[in-house]
Formats: structure tokens, C-alpha cells, sequence
């Protein structure tokens, strides 16, 4: 079924700035630079300077850059990482392929970590903390960062979703030991491909980061630790070059459109809306809502020709990978009820005031009759 308002709209963005990528290529492709050239090492000052950091370093994809976040802090083998059940799986695989052990917090109402449980989850196996700014809402960092302070624990942030998002005035992936994001293409600053970003203060880990992306190498004829190939290549550094003149007002749009989602919405029996807290800029990847008949609800919407989507519907630790985990439906009541109800409505850049004003129009019209 053809949707009048998609849930996303990769082919309306890239439509306007097709010109403009393609000749991003062709210079790459005219310069013959196509692995870790300039275009690269241009788009990680830009994006240190995005984040308020020091150093960035582009990988091939989001979950790379957690997995090289964990190795490059030594974990691995017997070593527990405390992170969130509700997330993409990718958050867990990573921890679980780095050879550690997913250690899950129930979370809030915001959808991110509760730090008011991380401490009672904290062992002597404990090595660190992986919050997700889930949405492209912030988690709350500080007590997050109290409870590490603690415990010695270090701080890995998944800002997959959450580029840009602020937290007290400074940017996610400068909060912790290192920021780890993702260019996939459904992200608001994303690849034509896939791709991912670490972010760091620390020089040494920016080293490391560095030869492990690249299968180890600190020069072209010696490996200083075994690693494996995850470069982010020329040709999408050069397109995310173009895409990031664009970043400030797409992610104001997203923004603009959630707070009209939230106030049509607002009153409306059935349905929760997210609600900003005074101290974060959200920057909503997606616009989440609770709703009472959820699986109805998007039937309704996708035959008045509206797409939405379910972010996530099994949790983590109800997925077949993590029955080793040994958790069992119960475990986390909070992550377990919002996946009964969560939707994501369409927020991105290209909806029209017509477009919101029907997706509004239909969900009252749902619950309204």
C-alpha cells in the first residue's frame, strides 16, 4: 500500500540535494582518495566541533562504533555493562561481541535509563554504563555520571538516535568517556549507506580508536593490536559534508513538528505524549507516543494512508539472543508496558502543516469517533 504520509521520507530529503551530492562524489571520485582521505578527516573535525569535543572518528556503521568503544576501554570476557532493555538490539549485541555481559536497568517514562535502579545492578564484574539516548531525548546523565563516579565505572553513551540533542547545555556524546552515534540512512544526520561515529576528550582513546578501525595498524606495516576493518570511506564523508549545512534546521523542523504533535495531542484520551524537560533539547528521531489500542490504532492510521511504526515491540531481554541472560517477561515492568503501547508518528522535516494537521486528525478521529 502506497502511504500519502510515509513514516519516513529518505527519497524527500535526498530530492533537493541531489545535485549537490552528486558532485560531492564526482570530487571524490576525481581526486581517487577513497579511504580515509580528507573528506573523512574533514567530516570528524566538523563533527568534534558538532559535539563540543575534542576528536571524532568515523566508522563503517553506529554498531562498530560500540564495539570499538568497549574493546578500546578493555572489555571483554567476564566483564558486566549496565545498560537499557528497550533499545535496538544493536546496544546489546555490541556489549555481547565485545565478550561482556548485557547487565539491564528498567527505564522512565522518557524511555531512557532510571538512574534511581543502576545501583543496585552494579557488581564487582561492573566495568561500565551504557546509557541510550533513546528518541533523541538525553538520558539523564548526571546522577548516571554520580553512580559511575562511585563505583569506577566508565561511560559509554549510544547517541545513535540522539545527534545534536543537548543535556544541560552540552552536547550528547561529550557527557561520558566516549559518544558512539550512527549515520544509517534513517537518521536525521545520515550516510547514503551506513556509517558511525565515536567521540572522545581523551587523546589516548582517540588513538586507539583510530588503529582499530583500520585492522590495527599504526602504520601501514605494523599492527599494534588485532582489530578489524571499519573505516568510514570518502564518498560518504564527502555526502555527510553536504547533509551537515542542513543539520541545525532539519533538527529544528523535527522539533517544531514534535511540538505540534504534542500539543494536538495533548488532551486527547488514550494517547501520552512526550513531554520535554527544561533542561534537554530533544531532538526526536522519532516521536513516541503511548496509546491504549496501539496495534488498532496503527491500523487506522496506515488506511487513512499514514505510516507509523513500533520502536520497539520485544524487548531486549525477551529476544531470543538474550535467553542466556536469564531474565523472563517481568523483569522490567516499565520496558514491558510502553512496548505494549509505544507508536512512532511520522516527525521528519518534510511534513507539511497539511500532513500534521491529518495525522492529528486521524488519531482523534480513532479515539474520538
Amino acid at each position: 500500500m502506497t502511504l500519502e504520509i510515509p513514516y519516513v521520507n529518505i527519497a524527500g530529503q535526498h530530492a533537493a540535494l541531489k545535485s549537490d551530492l552528486l558532485e560531492a562524489v564526482g570530487s571524490v571520485i576525481e581526486g581517487g582518495q577513497f579511504i580515509l582521505g580528507e573528506a573523512v578527516a574533514e567530516f570528524e573535525r566538523r563533527f568534534a566541533e558538532l559535539c563540543g569535543v575534542r576528536f571524532a572518528v568515523g566508522v563503517n556503521s553506529g554498531t562498530d562504533a560500540l564495539i570499538i568503544a568497549l574493546r578500546a576501554l578493555g572489555i571483554g570476557p567476564g566483564d558486566e555493562v549496565i545498560t537499557a532493555p528497550n533499545s535496538f538490539v544493536a546496544t546489546a549485541s555490541a556489549i555481547a561481541l565485545a565478550g561482556a555481559r548485557p547487565v539491564f536497568v528498567d527505564v522512565r517514562d522518557d524511555y531512557n535509563l532510571d538512574p534511581d535502579l543502576i545501583e543496585s545492578a552494579v557488581t564487582s564484574n561492573t566495568k561500565a554504563i551504557l546509557p541510550v539516548h533513546l528518541t533523541g531525548r538525553p538520558a539523564d546523565m548526571d546522577p548516571i555520571l554520580e553512580v559511575a563516579g562511585r563505583h569506577g565505572l566508565r561511560v559509554i553513551e549510544d547517541a545513535a538516535q540522539a545527534v545534536a540533542a543537548e543535556y544541560r547545555g552540552k552536547r550528547v556524546g561529550s557527557l561520558g568517556d566516549i559518544g558512539c552515534f550512527s549515520l544509517h540512512p534513517l537518521k536525521t544526520l545520515s550516510a547514503c549507506g551506513d556509517g558511525g561515529v565515536l567521540t572522545t576528550d581523551d587523546e589516548a582513546l582517540f588513538e586507539r580508536f583510530g588503529t582499530m578501525r583500520n585492522l590495527g595498524l599504526k602504520t601501514r606495516d605494523n599492527a599494534v593490536n588485532w582489530s578489524g576493518n571499519s573505516r568510514l570511506d570518502s564518498v560518504q564523508a564527502a555526502m555527510l559534508l553536504v547533509k551537515m549545512k542542513y543539520l541545525e534546521e532539519w533538527t529544528e523542523k523535527r522539533r517544531s513538528n514534535a511540538a505540534y504533535h504534542q500539543k494536538a495531542l495533548a488532551d486527547l484520551p488514550g494517547v501520552r505524549v512526550p513531554a520535554d524537560k527544561s533542561f534537554e533539547r530533544a531532538v526526536y528521531h522519532a516521536f513516541v507516543i503511548q496509546a491504549e489500542k496501539r496495534d488498532e490504532l496503527k491500523a487506522h492510521l496506515e488506511s487513512r494512508g499514514i505510516g507509523s511504526a513500533v520502536h520497539y515491540p520485544v524487548p531486549i531481554h525477551l529476544q531470543d539472543a538474550a535467553s542466556e541472560l536469564g531474565y523472563g517477561p517481568g523483569s522490567f515492568p516499565a520496558t514491558e508496558d510502553q512496548a505494549g503501547k509505544i507508536l512512532s508518528l511520522p516527525v521528519y522535516a518534510e511534513l507539511t502543516g497539511g500532513d500534521l494537521e491529518q495525522i492529528s486528525g486521524a488519531i482523534e478521529e480513532f479515539y474520538r469517533g
